[in-house]
C-alpha cells in the first residue's frame, strides 16, 4: 500500500534560529510528516510563548514534484507528567500552486511508549484529497503479540513515472493522478524482545491515469501497456522475520536490526497481477562518544516473478524513507525515481547531538546528520548489485523529543536537482 507522505510540509520556513527551523518538521504531520514544540507545562517554561494555546508555524512546501505550497499550521501540543509530548494536533490551511486552497486536520496520540495512533484528513480545491488512519499496539515487543491496522484513501495529482531501469532518463518523465483505497493489517508474534515474526496483509484498489499537470505528458499516453496503469485490485501478503537489538524503536543509539522478508500477490485475485519478492535489510548503530552515533543501512530486494506487477510494487529507489520489503531511500531524488525488478541500497549517516534545550515545556535535542545514500535497480537476478550506483549526499537536521517523536528536515544533492524532505521518525 502506497503512502503519500504529506510532504506538503517539506522545506519549511526556517524561523529565528536553527532549532526553530527544525520545529516545522514536527508540525508536518502525516504518518510520514509531523510537528514539534509544546505549550506550557504549568509555568516552569520561561518562554514568552508559554501561555499560547497553539504555536503558529508558517509552512512552505518545496518537495520534489509537488510545486510550491504556502500555508499556516497552528500546532497544539500537550505533555504527559514526565514532560514528554504525548499529543499533537496540527491542522493547516494552505494554498497549492497546482491545486488551489486546501485544509487538513492531523491528530497524533502517544498514550504510552507501547501504543500510538494517528488520524489525518485533507482536501484541496482541485484533484487532491485523502484520509489516513493508523493504530499500533505492542511497539515495545514486551508482550506475546504486536498489532497494527492502517486504513487509507488517497487521491494525488503529482505522481511521477520515468520508465523502467537504472538509467531511466529525465526526458522520460510522465505524470498521473493516483487514486487508491487500501487496508493493511499486521499481526506479529514476539518470541523474545529481539525476535519477531510478522504477517502483513494488504488489500488495495487503485486507479492510475490521466493527468492534473499540463506541463508533463500523462503516463497512459507514454507507457499505456505498463502494468499498474488503469484500474488495479490486489491482495498482497508478506512475512517479515526480525532480529532487533536496538535500545529504542524510535530514538535508537546502539544495536542492530536484521529483517528478512518474503511476499507475494496471487494471480487470479483482483486484477490477476501475480508477483513475488524476497529480500534482506540491515540497520546497525554504533555510538562514538556520548553525543554521536554512526548509522549504516543496507537492503536487497529481488523479485522471482514480476512481469505483471504494478510498477509501484516493483523494487524502487528514491525519497527519504526505508520501507521493509518496499521502497528504499535516495535523498537527492523524488519518490520512485528508479524502478525495476530488483534493487540494492546502502546508506550511512552520522547523527551528532549538538544542543539540548527546554522549549514549550519539553526537553528537545537538536541533531545534525551528514549522510550518503547509494543504490541501483536492475532487471536480471544475476546482475552485480554493486556497480552503476546512484549516489546522493546531504545534511539532515533532526529535532528529538524523546521517547516518542523525531522530526527531520533532510536536504540531498545528487545527479539531478536538489531535494528537500521532512517528516517524523528516522529514515531507517
Amino acid at each position: 500500500m502506497r503512502r503519500r507522505s504529506a510532504r506538503g510540509f517539506v522545506g519549511r520556513v526556517l524561523c529565528f534560529a536553527l532549532g526553530c527551523a527544525v520545529l516545522p518538521a514536527l508540525a508536518a504531520a502525516q504518518p510520514e510528516a509531523a510537528a514539534s514544540g509544546a505549550h506550557a507545562d504549568g509555568g516552569r517554561d520561561a518562554s514568552p510563548l508559554r501561555d499560547l494555546q497553539f504555536i503558529p508555524i508558517p509552512e512552505i512546501d518545496t518537495a520534489p514534484d509537488s510545486g510550491v505550497t504556502l500555508g499556516l499550521i497552528p500546532v497544539v501540543l500537550s505533555n504527559n507528567d514526565r514532560g514528554e509530548i504525548d499529543r499533537i494536533l496540527a491542522p493547516d490551511v494552505v494554498h497549492s500552486q497546482y491545486f488551489g486552497w486546501g485544509a487538513s486536520w492531523r491528530s497524533f496520540r502517544y498514550p504510552s511508549a507501547d501504543r500510538k495512533w494517528s488520524f489525518v484528513a485533507g482536501v484541496k480545491e482541485r484533484v487532491e484529497s485523502g484520509v489516513d488512519a493508523e493504530y499500533d499496539a505492542g511497539l515495545l515487543r514486551a508482550s506475546d503479540w504486536s498489532w497494527s491496522a492502517h486504513a487509507l484513501y488517497d487521491r494525488s495529482g503529482t505522481g511521477r513515472f520515468y520508465g523502467l531501469g537504472n538509467h531511466s532518463r529525465l526526458d522520460g518523465e510522465t505524470t498521473f493522478i493516483d487514486r487508491q483505497f487500501g487496508l493493511e493489517l499486521t499481526a506479529a508474534r514476539n518470541f523474545t524482545h529481539e525476535l519477531q515474526l510478522a504477517w502483513i496483509g494488504q488489500a488495495v484498489d487503485a486507479e492510475v491515469g490521466g493527468r492534473a499537470l499540463d506541463f508533463l505528458p500523462a503516463i497512459d499516453s507514454v507507457y499505456p501497456a505498463q502494468p499498474g496503469v488503469g484500474h488495479v485490485r490486489e491482495l498482497q501478503q508478506r512475512v517479515v522475520l526480525t532480529w532487533d537489538t536496538r535500545d529504542s524503536d524510535v530514538v535508537p543509539h546502539r544495536g542492530e536490526r536484521w529483517a528478512a522478508f518474503a511476499g507475494f500477490s496471487p494471480a487470479g485475485i483482483g486484477s490477476g497481477n501475480g508477483y513475488s519478492f524476497v529480500g534482506l535489510e540491515l540497520t546497525t548503530l554504533r555510538p562514538i562518544g556520548s553525543n554521536a552515533t554512526l548509522v549504516g543501512h543496507a537492503a536487497f530486494r529481488y523479485m522471482p516473478s514480476y512481469s505483471k506487477a504494478p510498477f509501484w510494487d516493483l523494487s524502487n529507489l528514491g525519497g527519504d524513507r526505508s520501507v521493509t520489503g518496499g521502497a528504499q531511500p535516495l535523498r537527492a531524488f523524488g519518490d520512485g525515481r528508479f524502478v525495476d525488478r530488483n534493487s540494492f541500497e546502502a546508506s550511512a549517516e552520522a547523527r551528532f547531538a549538538v544542543d539540548t534545550f527546554h522549549l514549550f515545556g519539553t526537553d528537545l535535542t537538536l541533531e545534525l546528520a551528514p549522510f550518503v545514500d547509494s543504490g541501483r535497480v536492475f532487471a536480471t537476478m544475476t546482475a552485480d548489485p554493486f556497480t552503476h550506483l546512484h549516489v546522493a549526499g546531504g545534511m539532515g537536521f533532526r529535532l528529538v523529543a524523546s521517547p516518542f517523536v523525531v522530526g527531520y528536515v533532510d536536504v540531498g544533492f545528487g545527479g539531478e536537482k536538489a531535494a528537500v524532505f521532512s517528516g517524523i521518525d528516522y529514515p531507517f
